[in-house]
């Protein structure tokens, strides 16, 4: 049996969207998290060591961050063909991208809206100014992070780069404006922003 621990409106959502794409059976635990606000707090329930969400039980057995979930569920279901198979060429880039996400972008985003200086060498990230210049260029000839192919990377930086920009945090171009639209208009897309009522 597959859990996942969630709170609405989180980035937890995306596992949720994965787990719509993927169409297996799993439930949801909602739980209470810390927001920015300042609302909310830390739920006993949650396995996650932080508190924070997703983290996903599979028979009882817990795993935590959106990089390792992802990979853990693909590899978990390679029939829904995801996420490139150990041996597929595409294989490294997809894992670089699912590293991409907490690794490099949400830091340099974040950074950008602390208006914390970027220091060159000295952060295992680039400045956001960089990172929006490396997706723009990626996507502006491919349709989906890997190619003709939509994959769990799209799910996992495809919309990272859906909420940042609704939200302003990102600056919007023509290339990543067709991409969001292109990926959020999947069915699963859409389940998943029903539950959570976004």
């Amino acid at each position: 049996m597959l859990t996942l621990f969630h709170a609405p409106k989180s980035r937890s959502a995306s596992i949720v969207w994965l787990l719509e794409e993927l169409g297996v059976p799993y439930e949801t635990k909602v739980v209470n998290i810390r927001r920015a606000d300042g609302s909310g707090g830390r739920n006993p329930t949650n396995p996650h060591p932080h508190g924070k969400v997703p983290c996903l039980e599979h028979d009882g057995q817990p795993v935590f961050e959106i990089a390792a979930i992802t990979l853990y569920l693909t590899d978990l279901f390679p029939d829904a063909k995801l996420a490139p198979r150990v041996g597929d060429p595409k294989r490294g880039e997809y894992l670089s991208w699912l590293a991409y996400r907490p690794g490099v972008l949400e830091p340099a985003m974040m950074m950008r809206r602390l208006s914390v200086t970027h220091v060159q060498g000295a952060m295992g990230w680039a400045e956001a100014g960089e990172v929006e210049e490396v997706l723009n260029s990626a996507l502006s000839r491919r349709k989906y992070l890997l190619g003709d192919e939509f994959s769990a990377a799209d799910i996992s930086v495809g919309g990272t780069i859906n909420f940042l920009m609704s939200f302003k945090l990102m600056n919007e171009t023509p290339v990543l404006r067709d991409y969001a639209a292109r990926i959020t208009a999947r069915p699963a897309f859409k389940r998943m922003t029903e539950r959570d009522g976004a």
